[in-house]
């Protein structure tokens, strides 16, 4: 049984932020329905094909829901979607700011319906304000918050590698359920979550912010390295592979000087002795942990590393991280089906009491039509709306 089993979760989503939001839910028990457009669904659906033809975004983010093709700007459809939000729990919706109002579909409107409702909107800046209407995309997104700017290399900017304004804001808007329903468990009424990406990003990059504002200068742009932490990031070998280690303290670099350097004076120099000195002195601490490497391969120097209790990794692919030893070990793979066939994924990291997740199948496009159209007392007509069972639906021959 899982934490939120009898919690149903209606979602209007699309892309990223609102899907891994939901999929938690449903990791955790709940009914997710997946309101998508009629025939593409989900633009996510699109955005590639390298998952046995289906979407990577897609199959990530989708697993354990019923997908519902509804027409929402069709007077039908809308009030299809309508009946099923007054039975909700959960209203989940990442529609432009203002396009939820104007379907009907506002948070106050919905819990004059259903009192119980939670709902949460996921937008890009906020429902108010001058960036309100602005298109937001996660690169964009990461512009404004300013991660690019402190992202990258001395010469050039980067985007982070994965999605992290949308997942941010998913974060939260999962979390932020979780503590709605809490709520609503203790007052017997719902309540509203407000989701912007930018809001998420920005308490992300609260470290920079408070580094910049009082510090007077931005985190320099370090690419793998660290811009206030020494030593931090890659080292050559004498093999030519890399280590990366991570030193957080005076104590760490007193004892990666005596056990790993083997020079324990070099731990005691006034300018390295501080982690501020040694960031200022980033180019001595790098030579000298190098020339203490070059005698080394570097499965010796991460064998070295391990002995003296210094946090170390080796750089994976992605193919040696899907077969991570400590994954494996630790049985976090499982099994998905989806309209491809069976999929490889992973267990989600936070599950009250180590239960067992829910690890249903991902859905096509308008799989549970019939199912949850019956449930309603409906039947999809032959246009692929709904109407009521043994009726013609307005308008339609």
């Amino acid at each position: 049984m899982g934490a939120l089993d009898g919690v149903t979760v209606v979602s209007v989503e699309q892309a990223v932020a609102a899907p891994f939001a939901t999929r938690q839910l449903a990791d955790l028990g709940a009914r997710v329905i997946k309101v998508e457009r009629p025939g593409a669904g989900d633009f996510a659906r699109g955005y590639d094909t390298t998952v046995k033809g289906m979407s990577s975004h897609f199959v990530w983010l989708n697993r354990s829901k019923e997908s519902l093709a509804l027409d929402i700007k069709d007077p039908g459809d809308a009030a299809v979607l309508a009946r099923l939000v007054d039975r909700a729990d959960v209203f989940v919706q990442n529609l432009a700011p203002g396009a939820a109002e104007r379907r009907g579909l506002g948070a106050p409107e919905l819990r004059r319906r259903n009192p119980r409702l939670i709902t949460c909107q996921i937008s890009g800046y906020g429902a108010s304000g001058p960036y309100r209407d602005k298109k937001a995309y996660d690169l964009l997104v990461q512009c404004e918050a300013g991660l690019v700017s402190i992202t990258g290399t001395e010469e050039e900017p980067a985007k982070a590698g994965i999605s992290v304004a949308d997942i941010s804001a998913g974060m939260y808007a999962y979390s932020g359920i979780l503590a709605a329903l809490y709520e609503r468990e203790r007052t017997g009424t719902g309540t509203h979550v407000d989701v912007a990406m930018l809001d998420a990003l920005g308490e992300w990059m609260g470290y920079p912010y408070y580094y910049a504002g009082y510090g007077g200068t931005a985190p320099a742009r370090t690419g793998a390295r660290h811009a206030a932490i020494a030593p931090y990031g890659p080292f050559r070998a004498g093999d030519g592979g890399e280590v990366f280690l991570a030193v957080q303290n005076d104590r760490e670099w007193r004892s990666l000087c005596e056990r790993v350097l083997r020079r324990p004076a070099l731990a005691e120099e006034p300018d390295l002795s501080t982690n501020t000195g040694r960031v200022r002195h980033q180019a001595r601490v790098r030579e000298a942990i190098e020339a203490a490497l070059a005698d080394l391969t570097s499965a010796q120097a991460l064998e070295r590393l391990d002995a003296a209790g210094i946090a170390n990794a080796r750089l994976r692919t992605l193919d040696e991280f899907a077969e991570h030893p400590q994954l494996a070990a630790r049985d976090r793979w499982r099994e998905v089906d989806s309209p491809a066939g069976p999929l490889r994924a992973l267990l989600p990291p936070a599950l009250p009491g180590g239960a067992e997740p829910r690890m249903d199948p991902v859905p096509d496009v308008g799989e549970h039509n019939t199912a949850i159209l019956a449930e309603l007392g409906l039947a999809e007509d032959g246009d692929g709306g709904a109407r009521p069972s043994g009726a013609k639906r307005a308008g339609r021959p």
